[in-house]
């Protein structure tokens, strides 16, 4: 009769864990499979992230270059000719003050936070006020040109 306290498993379904450290006959004694001496066969064994046995590692191996600007400051572009597209399709209207809340629920801009730079790629026929953090030469021209007024915002 078969109860729980003599349940086994199928015959082939279960191996038996290697037994590491139990006698030569085991094949795994003496050293129990850690090789000869070193820290590695020492218990508590931890080796560190990219440790590669001392020899120099990659990370130290490559050459090292570039240069990262921690000041540089990253603008969200948008050009007078999406501007211009904007008015054509009646999103904002001849006039209209355009600024970084007009941009971002227009959703010309992904975040309010990240200044706007207005570029001068496309031509624009409609007079706006536009407010931005920066200008380039040529989109002031074309802004001026059309009408409005260019505020730089700081």
């Amino acid at each position: 009769m078969k109860h729980i306290g003599n349940i086994s498993p199928n015959k082939g379904s279960h191996k038996s864990p290697k037994r590491i450290g139990r006698g030569a006959g085991s094949g795994h004694g003496g050293t129990s499979t850690r090789g000869h001496k070193g820290h590695a066969s020492r218990s508590g064994f931890k080796s560190k992230r990219n440790f590669e046995g001392g020899q120099m590692p990659l990370s130290r191996r490559l050459p090292k270059f570039g240069f990262k600007n921690p000041f540089r400051i990253e603008y969200q572009e948008v050009n007078v000719a999406r501007l211009q597209e904007l008015v054509d399709n009646n999103k904002i209207h001849v006039g209209d003050t355009v600024d970084l809340d007009v941009l971002r629920n227009l959703g010309v801009i992904k975040s309010s936070r990240i200044p706007v730079k207005v570029l001068g790629n496309g031509d624009l026929t409609a007079k706006l006020n536009v407010t931005a953090a920066k200008f380039t030469e040529t989109a002031k021209g074309k802004i001026e040109h059309a009408g409005g007024s260019v505020v730089i915002d700081e």
